[in-house]
């Protein structure tokens, strides 16, 4: 089992920056991929970054390149995103989750397992 909790939510201006961080705990990370993913309201759940555990390779979405950058401290099972440049529609729950698979996976489905969430919201 892996348990995963998300922190660093909040309420930014447009143009401000956060950092979200997801603690992950249980089963060894090596062969891990993990992810972020956003859920606005009225919208489906969306892939936002993703991260391999082992060798750090990553992808973004096009919405966020250039602005957030995903990375992962492996002595402390922590993955973060770095939020910059936000804008409105950055707005949304945010969620960590994890997968095993040899590349970073874009898909909701794909996922088994997911942290409770944490609230962004980036005020106009």
């Amino acid at each position: 089992q892996v348990q995963l909790v998300e922190s660093g939510g909040g309420l930014v201006q447009a143009g401000g920056s956060l950092r979200l961080s997801c603690a992950a705990s249980g089963r060894t990370f090596s062969s891990y991929i993990m992810g972020w993913f956003r859920q606005a309201p009225g919208k489906e759940r969306e892939f936002v970054a993703g991260i391999r555990w082992f060798g750090g390779s990553t992808r973004y979405a096009d919405s966020v390149k250039g602005r957030f950058t995903i990375s992962r401290d492996n002595a402390k099972k922590t993955v973060y995103l770095q939020m910059n440049s936000l804008k409105p529609e950055d707005t949304a729950v945010y969620y960590c989750a994890a997968t095993v698979s040899p590349a970073v996976l874009t898909s909701v489905n794909e996922y088994g397992y997911w942290g409770q969430g944490t609230q962004v919201t980036v005020s106009s």
